[in-house]
Order: C-alpha cells, then sequence, then structure tokens
C-alpha cells in the first residue's frame, strides 16, 4: 500500500475548518481576491481553451475539441486529484500574501502555509454550514486586527464577464445558482430552502451509497467510474456518488460543462479525493487499471485505452510532462492528507487497513446490519441456518475481485468491526453469530441501467416505496421517495468530442432499499418470499429533468437485486454474495426489466 497520510497538512471537514478563525480567514479573503478561479474552473469544461498549452493551440470551434473531462473512464478519480490540488495551491499562494499583511507574521504565515481546501462530508453532513448558504457575508480577521464582515465568496461566484461560451440558461446567469427557484428563466435565484430540502431528502440514501461503495467494491473499475461494470458488488461507484451530489445541489452544479465555477464544486470534489484515500486503505495494493477511454478527450483519442501511467492533462508536473495516476497513488506528493489518517503506521497496511475499516465502520455502517425500528417488536433479520448450521460463506465461490480476501485480510485487531451510527438497537455485532454461525441479511436494492445521453441533458431517476404524487415538485419530500440516481450529462454535449462519442454510453447507479423497507413497509423480515411481492406491488420510478415521461427513456431498466451479506466473527465488513437479479418484478412496466427472468 501507498503512504495515504498524514506527514502534511490535513484537509479539514468544513464543519471543523470554519473553527479555525486564521485559516478561514485567510481562505475567504484569499476566494474573494482570487484572479484564477475562472481560468481553473474552465480547466472542467467551458470554455473549451486549452490549459497551459496541453494538447496544443486554441481549438477551431468547427474541430473535434472535446475538453480534458474524463468522466465515464477509469481515470475519474485521479484526474481530479491534481486539479483539486491545483486550485488549491493556486489559492494558498493568494493566501500567503495576505498572511504578510498580518503584523504577526509569524502566526498568518504559518496558517497560510497549513490551509487546505476544506471538504464537505455530504455522506454525514447532508447540509452545509451557514457559510455556504449565508448570501450576503460573514465575520473574519483582517490585516488590521479587527473582526470584519466581508461578502461570501462560498456563496456563488460572479461572472464578470458571463463567457460567450455559455448555453442557456447559463447565459443570462450573472452568478453560480443552486438548485434555482426556475431553472429556465434569466432571472433564476438560488432556492436555498429547497436546496437543503433536497439534500436531506437523500441524506440516507447518500450514507447507505457510500457505506457499500467503501464495503463492498473491491475492483478499480466497479469503483472508479458510472459505467456498466459494478464487479458484482450491487453498489454504486464513486463517481455515481458523486453525479447525485452535482444533481441535487443543481445549477451549474447540474452540468459539468460549467460546474466547476461554483465554489462548493471543490468542497465537494475534496470529499470525493477523502473517499477515494479511504477506500485505498482498505483494498491495499488496488489502483488505476487498464480500461477504454469511452470516448476521449482533445489529448486521449476517442478508441485509447487508458492506465495507471496515462498523462493527466492537462496537470503539468515538470516543464515537459503530466502528472500521472501512478504518481497520485500517495496524497503526499501533493502536500496534503486527512484526519483519517493521523497518528496511524503508514508503513503497516494492515494498521491502517483495520483502522480505516472501523472508521467506516462508525462513520457510514449505522444502518447496515440493523433491525426493524417501526413500532411493532424488533425482529432480528438475520437469516439463520435450520439447526444452527452456518451458512457457506457466499463470497468465496462468487467473487471474481478478491474481495473475501481483501475483507478477511487482518480481523484480529478489529474490537467491534459493526459499530452502529444511532441506528436502530439491533445491529449484527448484537444479534449475530456465536453457537449458531455467522449472521446473514438479505440487501435489497434496485439496479438503473439507462444511456446517458439519451435526453441530451442531465436527468434524475426516482425511487419510491409507495404512492407517487402526480405533482413533479413534491416527488423529493413525499414520504415514498427513496432515493434516486443522477445522470450528470454535458448540456452541451454537440460541442464536447468525449461526450459526442460516448453517445451509447450506459451508466449503472444503485439505489439501496432496506432502510426504507423496514421503515415503511409493516413487514418483518428481509426474506425473498416476503420482500419480492412487496417491491412488486409498491416499488415504482419516475424521471425527472428534461422528460418526465418514461416513453422518452427507452433505454431504461429497472431491476431489482438481492445480495446475501454474511457478518462473519471479525471481519472489516459484511461479506457479500454474488447479487440475485429479480427481474419479474418489475418487468412488464415501461422502464422495468427486460426479460421476467435473467
Amino acid at each position: 500500500m501507498s503512504h495515504v497520510g498524514p506527514a502534511a497538512p490535513n484537509r479539514l471537514e468544513i464543519n471543523d475548518f470554519i473553527k479555525n478563525n486564521d485559516q478561514f480567514s485567510l481562505f475567504i479573503q484569499a476566494l474573494n481576491n482570487s484572479i484564477s478561479h475562472f481560468s481553473i474552473g474552465g480547466i472542467h469544461g467551458l470554455p473549451y481553451v486549452a490549459w497551459e498549452g496541453a494538447g496544443g493551440s486554441d481549438p477551431n470551434p468547427d474541430s473535434q475539441w472535446g475538453g480534458y473531462c474524463t468522466h465515464g473512464s477509469v481515470l475519474f478519480p485521479t484526474w481530479h486529484r491534481p486539479y483539486v490540488a491545483l486550485y488549491e495551491q493556486v489559492l494558498q499562494q493568494n493566501a500567503l500574501a495576505i498572511a504578510q499583511q498580518y503584523q504577526d507574521q509569524n502566526r498568518w504565515v504559518g496558517a497560510a502555509q497549513n490551509l487546505r481546501l476544506p471538504y464537505w462530508d455530504w455522506a454525514t453532513n447532508s447540509i452545509p454550514p451557514d457559510v455556504v448558504t449565508s448570501r450576503t457575508t460573514v465575520v473574519i480577521t483582517t490585516p488590521d486586527g479587527n473582526r470584519t464582515t466581508v461578502s461570501n465568496p462560498l456563496y456563488q461566484y460572479t461572472f464578470n464577464p458571463i463567457d460567450s461560451s455559455f448555453p442557456q440558461p447559463y447565459d443570462s446567469w450573472q452568478t453560480t445558482i443552486r438548485r434555482p427557484d426556475d431553472p429556465n428563466s434569466p432571472d433564476a435565484s438560488t432556492d436555498v430552502s429547497g436546496l437543503i430540502s433536497d439534500l436531506s431528502s437523500i441524506q440516507s440514501d447518500i450514507t447507505s451509497k457510500t457505506y457499500r461503495l467503501l464495503s463492498r467494491v473491491h475492483t478499480w473499475p466497479a469503483f472508479s467510474n458510472h459505467s456498466r461494470d459494478d464487479g458484482g458488488s450491487a453498489s454504486n461507484s464513486l463517481e455515481g456518488i458523486h453525479d447525485e451530489i452535482h444533481g441535487t445541489v443543481g445549477g451549474q452544479m447540474g452540468d459539468p460543462s460549467v460546474a466547476a465555477f461554483d465554489p462548493i464544486f471543490f468542497l465537494h470534489h475534496c470529499n470525493v479525493d477523502r473517499l477515494l484515500s479511504l477506500w485505498e486503505a482498505v483494498n491495499p495494493g488496488t489502483w488505476v487499471t487498464r480500461g477504454p477511454a469511452e470516448g476521449g478527450t482533445f489529448t486521449i483519442p476517442g478508441d485509447a485505452t487508458v492506465d495507471v501511467n496515462s498523462a493527466l492533462t492537462p496537470f503539468w508536473d515538470s516543464q515537459t510532462a503530466f502528472w500521472a495516476s501512478s504518481q497520485t497513488q500517495t496524497t503526499k506528493i501533493l502536500q496534503y492528507s486527512y484526519p483519517e489518517f493521523n497518528n496511524l503506521n503508514l508503513n503497516d497496511p494492515g494498521t491502517v487497513q483495520r483502522a480505516i475499516a472501523n472508521y467506516i465502520n462508525q462513520q457510514y455502517g449505522g444502518g447496515a446490519f440493523s433491525a426493524f425500528s417501526s413500532g411493532g417488536p424488533a425482529v432480528r433479520l438475520f437469516a439463520q441456518p435450520a439447526g444452527g448450521a452456518a451458512p457457506a460463506p457466499a463470497a468465496q465461490a462468487t467473487t471474481t475481485s478478491g474481495a473475501a480476501s481483501a475483507v478477511k485480510a487482518a480481523v484480529e485487531q478489529v474490537t467491534h468491526p459493526f459499530h452502529s451510527r444511532g441506528g436502530p438497537t439491533h445491529t449484527a455485532h448484537q444479534a449475530g453469530y456465536g453457537k449458531e454461525g455467522p449472521s446473514v441479511v438479505h440487501d435489497w436494492g434496485v439496479r438503473i441501467h439507462v444511456k446517458k445521453y439519451e435526453l441530451g441533458g442531465s436527468f434524475s431517476v426516482l425511487i419510491f416505496l409507495g404512492d407517487v404524487p402526480d405533482d413533479p415538485s413534491h416527488w423529493r419530500s413525499c414520504p415514498s421517495f427513496v432515493g434516486l440516481h443522477y445522470a450528470f450529462v454535458n448540456s452541451v454535449a454537440s460541442q464536447c468530442g468525449n461526450c459526442r462519442n460516448q453517445a451509447d454510453l450506459v451508466i449503472e447507479g444503485f439505489v439501496h432499499l432496506n432502510e426504507a423497507i423496514a421503515k415503511r413497509s409493516g413487514l418483518s423480515s428481509y426474506e425473498p418470499e416476503v420482500v419480492s411481492p412487496y417491491l412488486k406491488e409498491n416499488l415504482h420510478w419516475r424521471v425527472q429533468g428534461r422528460a418526465v415521461h418514461l416513453e422518452r427513456l427507452p433505454s431504461l431498466e429497472v431491476t431489482v437485486s438481492q445480495t446475501t451479506l454474511t457478518h462473519e466473527p471479525g471481519a472489516l465488513f459484511p461479506i457479500p454474495g454474488e447479487p440475485l437479479y429479480h427481474h419479474h418484478i418489475t418487468f412488464g412496466r415501461p422502464g422495468g426489466a427486460r426479460h421476467a427472468q435473467a
């Protein structure tokens, strides 16, 4: 395993970061004084201008210019790592210049030297602090030593001027907007209360997805990108979860061509990068594998194969060479770390793996093995074997990615591998194994396959258990809403070679159902004979975005999955068996399974 930290200053969670007055004061001033925000933000999408000569001169509008984005490929996590680090380093240089204006330079220069971008842990904090949602001002300490009220650069970015390349409606929005009150109006503004409501509505879904990503996905292709390949985990990719946050924040954030202009983009991507570090720690030795370029970029041919040594253009690491994924496996080289790695012996991969696995269980795994918390009596959800015999660990026979060995690599020092994060009383660790052998639970979910570019813009597939309101504006707030999968689509795909070449790309996402079943169904078991008829009657889906009629999205296929999770004594995580797909539950409905059986 590479050394993922610390040995470098920490990126802090935004709620902790705002408590550090010196760094926060420098950070806000550096953002307000930044002259590079637009140019660095433009690397991600529009205005499709070459960055520092990477790939040649500015392209002709009629050329096959495709920008630098690597969405949908195995390079997605590692491409964004030097991208965010570039923004961070430019911001720190601004902070250092500001720190030298203070009377106590030692104090303030020291704060600037340790200043790193904060991350927003949306898997536990669905609503960023007031500093992100406050429209007007924040209070900081300025070089004159006074506590001063200044404009809040985290709320929005003001274009000066709006770039001529921007399509509607962005060509009319003078600032970045989140969750616009009228998405098609030139006079739209951020709907803060709506944003808070939307983020709250997906909190449980995002937490479940994050835990399953970190505990059940063990191959790089399945982890790295939203293309169709879950590695047998029935779980989302890092990019798939990332897409959902983009779509829920909305506005420019919901469109990759302009997303990086919103200041919250970098808080979001710091957390994406942090999850990359956590995942690497519990999957030591697993890193970028070879895969298709999925349409390519301005500098990567569309029919190319990319790998760990592919250039992460346009990010130079010298006068003549670009960063490669092989160089980014450690964050130390980019001069930052995350608090989870503090005080760990990074030369002992086993210790790091166990410590980070325990952290993941504590931070995100509260509901993974929980029993029903409905009004009825508490019921054990584990399918105990008849006669007390232990079931065969399914992962031993079905795993093709080394998942079983990964989760069993080091178990001796894990005292409480399944720690409840304030969820229902009965967890697997409490209810589980012993004389009767390991406990198992059936984990239910919905798999969504759809052509990413079929609607010509971003859209969401929403999942419900129960009645769906007729009014789409009530979908996310209704009691039956469970979660969604978001297609993060470039609205000017005709200008993006990568997007044009991926016209038939099928993306994949999962929405997990167990917590919603426990909360809403009134059932007493997760057993297939109990859950299957309930889902057949109560599972529904809708499309929200450029079209709400399922007939407009013929590629959509919604299929129910069931995965048996085994709780082995001492294991780092639940061990998944091979997913079973119950095609009959959705077969025959618009957007349902193509066949009644696999």
